[in-house]
C-alpha cells in the first residue's frame, strides 16, 4: 500500500482531501505497482512539500516498522542506547532517524562503505561495518561493556546469538526481519533477562497505527524525518527491482518504483 502521488478523486464523502492535494499512502485496496491506485481515507496522509514524490513512497511500511519496533514493542525511551543492526536499508535508517530525534544513542551497521555513508547521514552516533571482525568489540566498547538496551534486528538468522550476547540488563532485541532458522543459546537471555520480541506491521491495531501516522507526520513537518530514497526503477522493471533487493550488495535506502 505505498505509494505517493497527487489525489485525482475523492469519494462521496471524503471531506479531508480534494482533487489536486500531493499525498502518501499507507494501504491500498487497489496494489500501488500502477499509475492510478485507491486507498481507504484513513490511510491516506498529506504529504509536505519538504519532500518528493519518490520520499513519499518510502514512508509508509518503513518508518511505520521502525516506530513500532522502536517505540511500540521496545519502548525505547530516551537516554537508552539502541543498535540498530543493518540500518542502511528503508527500515533501518527510519529506526535511526527517530531513535536519534528521541533522544537516544545510537550505533548502526551497514556492510559497505556507501552502507555506512548512508548511516552517517541518517544521523546515528556511531557506525560499524558489520562485516568487520572485530566490530562487535566495539560495540560493547561504545556501550561501556554494559550493553545496548535495545537491537533493531534485521537478519536475525545471522545476528540473533550475536544480539543476545550485546544485551543491557532487561535489553529487548526486535525482529523485524530474519530469512531463515538460527540455533541461540537460551541461558543467554536468563543471564541478562532480556526478551526477544518479533515484530509484524499487518499486525498493528487502529489507535496503534494513528499514532504512528502522528509522529510521522510531526518528524516530517518538524525536518529530522527524511527518506533516503537509493534506487528508483520505472514501473515497468519492478521484476529488476526485486532482484536487486535480494542479490543486491547491501541495502541503500529504500527502493521506490517510478511512473513517468
Amino acid at each position: 500500500g505505498d505509494s505517493a502521488g497527487i489525489v485525482e478523486e475523492v469519494g462521496a464523502e471524503v471531506t479531508t482531501f480534494k482533487k489536486g492535494n500531493r499525498v502518501w499512502t499507507s494501504r491500498s485496496n487497489s496494489g500501488t505497482y500502477a499509475e492510478f491506485t485507491s486507498s481507504p481515507c484513513q490511510f491516506v496522509h498529506p504529504l509536505p512539500d519538504a519532500l518528493n514524490f519518490s520520499q513519499g513512497a518510502a514512508l509508509a511500511t518503513p518508518y511505520l516498522t521502525a516506530y513500532r519496533a522502536l517505540i511500540t514493542k521496545a519502548n525505547a525511551r530516551p537516554g537508552e542506547l539502541v543498535l540498530v543492526h543493518g540500518a542502511s536499508g528503508g527500515v533501518g535508517i527510519g529506526a535511526v532517524q527517530f531513535a536519534k530525534a528521541y533522544g537516544m544513542t545510537v550505533i548502526g551497521t551497514a556492510g559497505t562503505q556507501e552502507g555506512i555513508e548512508l548511516v552517517q547521514q541518517a544521523g546515528a552516533h556511531h557506525v560499524f561495518n558489520h562485516r568487520d571482525d572485530k566490530y562487535l568489540d566495539k560495540i560493547k566498547e561504545v556501550s561501556g561493556n554494559n550493553g545496548v538496551n535495545v537491537v533493531i534486528e534485521n537478519a536475525a538468522h545471522v545476528n540473533l546469538g550475536k544480539d543476545l550476547q550485546l544485551q543491557a540488563i532487561g535489553g529487548r532485541v526486535i525482529v523485524i526481519g530474519s530469512r531463515g532458522p538460527i540455533e541461540v543459546n537460551p541461558r543467554n537471555t536468563m543471564i541478562k533477562e532480556s526478551s526477544i520480541i518479533g515484530v509484524m506491521l499487518f499486525n498493528a491495531q487502529e489507535s496503534e497505527l494513528r499514532e504512528s501516522h502522528s509522529a510521522i507526520q510531526a518528524g516530517i513537518l518538524n525536518g529530522w524525518l527524511r527518506p533516503i530514497v537509493g534506487k528508483s526503477f520505472p514501473l515497468e522493471k519492478a521484476s529488476e527491482s526485486h532482484h536487486d533487493i535480494i542479490y543486491g550488495k547491501g541495502a541503500l535506502g529504500k527502493t521506490v518504483l517510478t511512473v513517468a
